[in-house]
This record gives structure tokens, C-alpha cells and sequence, in this order.
């Protein structure tokens, strides 16, 4: 203990360290904040004195919030934070990561995997901030499976072409965008949110839309997305004139029955980063993500 404490297990404030990198003259004598009063200062400076959320680590919540706490709120008498929200530890393969272990990724070793931001992105959040996320590749490729079957949808939507709407359908649409805002507003529940989202993808599979209710559906992707920031599905419209020659090629030889061809042509499509769709309105192609 600090023979200067008047109770031996406080924190500091200031801290007295001739070695020390950082110092300034202070009433007190010279030296530097200790690292809780370093954030209680910066949060003040550019939040205010009171503030909505204060986020981290569940390895911050003692001593460094609950200092935070007592070192401002004994400042000004007022309350601190309103919501303090806690994020668990990841998990790499079950246990946790660390470097002795070896057990990390970089996002840029994930990068050059061949793996986006965007599912690296969905796969962080598909768990509850307050529990532990196991991370795995297998869970990337869950993850960007994901998200392909959430852009599919929306290219699905964007051509229904019914002339008369289905109510089913009208049901869960009526429903789907209250239900994602619950599950938002119940302690920013994301992984019960996507749930909400693949229950409507699959209500709408199975129904039989019209134009009109496919356009809502789209609409409403995309206003989940605005939450969620997945989706790229206007890549799917960049398709370079060659492999648009390919894909109708293909589409002949299946039409001759040539599926020796047929298959050709799809690899060398999947080769130049492509995949083909078949559907009841004719072959889809779109980036393999």
C-alpha cells in the first residue's frame, strides 16, 4: 500500500513517477492521471458531465468503471452514465484468445482468407453482447452463407411478379418490422433480431408474393440492414459483359441438353468469381462473397 492513503485499497488519481514518459506541474506536485481519471476527463470533455451509454469489456467493469463512477460522479454529484453496456470475452475454438495460445486472428489475416468485413461483421454480432462468442471459421462460413441467402431474397423480391397478393404473405409482412424493433429494444438483441429477419425469408419463400408485396419485402431488407450492415446486393448488377456471355451460353446448352457443356461453362463462371442461380424465371448470376 501507498503510505500516502488514508485507505490502502483506493485508487489514484495522481500518480508520482519520476521514470515516467508523461508529467505536468499540478498543485499536488509533479506527475501524470492515473489511467481511471484519464477516461472520467476525456468522457466529460466531448459527452458532458452525464451521458447515455458507456460501453467495454467485461474485464472493465472493477476496478476501472467502478472507479470511473465513483471519481465522477464524487466530481460533479451527479449521475455518471445511464446505461453501461458490457461486452463477454471471445472464445477462438472454445478457449480464450490469446497469443500465448497462438489462438488469434488479425482482420487482415481473415481478409486474405477470402473472408469480407461484412461477414466478419454479421459473425461478431450474431451472439448477445453479454454472451461469450465462440469464434471459428466454421462460423465465418455460417456467417457469409448468411448472408447470401439474405441477398438472394432480396434479388428474389425485386422480381416477384405476381398479380395478386397473398395473405400470408401480407401477414408477415404486416408483422416482421414490430418484431425486429422488440427484439432491438430487449437490450440490443441482435441475435434475436436475424432471427426475426429468417423467419420472414422463410414466410415469404413460402408463399407466393405479388410485384407490389415483393417490393415491400425487398424495401424491408433493406430497412433491416440499415441496423445491421450486411448487404451489398447492388454488386450483383456489375456483372462483366464476358461472364454475362458465359451464363447465356450455359443456358443454351442446358436448353440442347448438353450438360457436359453446361457444366463447362459453370465452373469457368465459378472460376471468374461468379455463381449461377437456376430459376423458374431463368439463371440468376451474382458474386460468390
Amino acid at each position: 500500500p501507498n503510505p500516502n492513503n488514508r485507505i490502502p485499497h483506493d485508487f489514484a488519481l495522481w500518480k508520482f513517477d519520476p521514470a515516467h514518459l508523461m508529467q505536468w506541474d499540478a498543485p499536488w506536485g509533479r506527475g501524470f492521471p492515473g489511467w481511471h481519471i484519464e477516461c472520467s476527463a476525456m468522457s466529460m470533455k466531448y459527452l458532458g458531465e452525464t451521458f447515455d451509454i458507456h460501453t467495454g469489456g467485461e474485464d472493465g467493469i472493477f476496478p476501472h468503471h467502478e472507479s470511473e463512477i465513483a471519481q465522477s460522479e464524487g466530481a460533479t454529484g451527479k449521475p455518471f452514465v445511464r446505461f453501461w453496456l458490457h461486452v463477454r470475452f471471445l472464445l477462438v475454438d472454445g478457449r480464450k484468445m490469446s497469443k500465448s495460445l497462438g489462438n488469434f486472428h488479425t482482420a487482415k489475416d481473415l481478409f486474405e482468407m477470402g473472408y469480407s468485413g461484412r461477414v466478419l461483421r454479421y459473425a461478431l454480432m450474431s451472439s448477445h453482447y453479454r454472451q461469450s462468442l465462440n469464434f471459428t471459421l466454421d462460423g465465418l462460413d455460417a456467417a457469409k452463407a448468411a448472408i447470401e441467402r439474405m441477398e438472394t431474397f432480396v434479388l428474389t423480391m425485386n422480381e416477384a411478379a405476381g398479380v395478386s397478393d397473398d395473405p400470408e404473405v401480407e401477414e408477415a409482412l404486416s408483422g416482421a418490422e414490430k418484431r425486429f424493433i422488440e427484439a432491438m429494444d430487449d437490450d440490443v438483441n441482435v441475435s434475436a433480431a436475424l432471427g426475426v429477419v429468417f423467419d420472414f425469408i422463410r414466410a415469404l419463400n413460402r408463399g407466393r408474393p405479388g410485384q407490389a408485396q415483393g417490393q415491400r419485402a425487398a424495401a424491408l431488407m433493406h430497412r433491416f440492414d440499415e441496423v445491421l450492415g450486411v448487404l451489398d446486393v447492388g454488386r450483383a448488377k456489375e456483372i462483366p459483359d464476358d461472364v454475362l456471355d458465359m451464363v447465356r451460353r450455359r443456358q443454351q446448352a442446358r436448353d440442347r441438353k448438353d450438360y457436359a457443356a453446361a457444366d463447362s461453362l459453370r465452373d469457368a463462371v465459378r472460376d471468374r468469381g461468379y455463381v449461377i442461380e437456376d430459376t423458374p424465371s431463368g439463371p440468376r448470376v451474382r458474386p460468390v462473397k
